[in-house]
């Protein structure tokens, strides 16, 4: 385990911790309030079977979260292998001093 559970930290704080970790998680439970507000609405007014409705929804929610791992998973090696090749950082003072 790389970093032990804090217990004394709220919901909210988690949250936020989280977030700054995976911000894709975010992402991912935006589009899941999303799916479950179109299928709830759509449930209403929908003309086809309820089997079948469903399924479309189940359907839906799982390609929402292939995206976005998808695009979490993209984002992170480009960050890893092709950003700093291209930008590389510049050291900063203190590491210059460290090194003389």
């Amino acid at each position: 385990m790389s970093q032990i559970a804090k217990y004394d930290e709220s919901h909210s704080d988690r949250l936020a911790r989280k977030a700054k970790d995976a911000p894709f998680m975010i992402v991912g439970l935006i589009g899941l309030a999303g799916v479950v507000g179109y299928g709830i609405y759509g449930f209403r007014n929908r003309q086809i079977k309820t089997s079948v409705y469903l399924i479309h929804m189940r359907v839906a929610g799982q390609g929402l979260v292939v995206s976005a791992l998808t695009v979490g998973v993209a984002h992170k090696l480009f960050m890893e292998h092709v950003y700093p090749r291209y930008w590389p950082e510049t050291p900063s003072i203190e590491e210059g001093k460290k090194h003389d």
